[in-house]
């Protein structure tokens, strides 16, 4: 741990400073809220890798935290071992999103996610397409390029297009793409 906020503009402020590896965010602070320091933080530190913390599987908020760049949810009263995995999970660019809070992003409420000048599924390649599937199965870019016998810099290559090419923002985003459009 390199550091602590304890309000969503200190929260700016470290991230700033700190450049962590995985950042824990609440969604409910004083002063600015956890969705404005998300969308701050990923606006000056693209790569940022935001873990949320939320104590509702209802949390409407999910979606909108996704859409800003949010790698990841957990609920607060998760253990501290699933937390240590979940934090090491997003660190490796993997997908982590608690079973509670599946029925959240996969029900109705997804569509509010589609980024409104996003290309079609056709621009993607099919090796992109072999990629996103593993993604959305939350497979990390070592696993995907031991199952696709392809490099890890590849697969990045890979991520990288089709974030781009789709108007997103992280792999998340690309695996909710992905089952909202029936790819696995």
């Amino acid at each position: 741990m390199v550091g602590e906020a304890s309000n969503g503009e200190e929260a700016v402020q470290k991230a700033r400073e700190l450049k962590p590896d995985v950042i824990l965010m609440d969604l409910v602070m004083p002063g600015k809220s956890g969705m404005e320091a998300i969308e701050e933080i990923k606006h000056m530190q693209p790569e940022a890798r935001i873990l949320v913390l939320t104590s509702f599987a209802e949390d409407d908020n999910v979606i909108q935290a996704i859409r800003l760049g949010a790698y990841g949810f957990l609920l607060k009263d998760t253990s501290p071992d699933e937390l240590v995995q979940t934090i090491h999970s997003v660190n490796t660019d993997k997908l982590t999103i608690p079973h509670e809070l599946t029925h959240v992003l996969l029900s109705g409420k997804v569509e509010q996610m589609e980024p409104a000048q996003s290309q079609s599924k056709e621009d993607i390649t099919l090796r992109e397409l072999d990629v996103l599937k593993c993604i959305a199965q939350g497979m990390s870019n070592k696993l995907i390029a031991q199952t696709l016998s392809i490099s890890t810099t590849t697969v990045r290559t890979h991520v990288s297009s089709m974030i781009r090419k789709l108007n997103m923002e992280n792999r998340t985003q690309l695996a909710i793409y992905a089952r909202e459009h029936k790819l696995i």
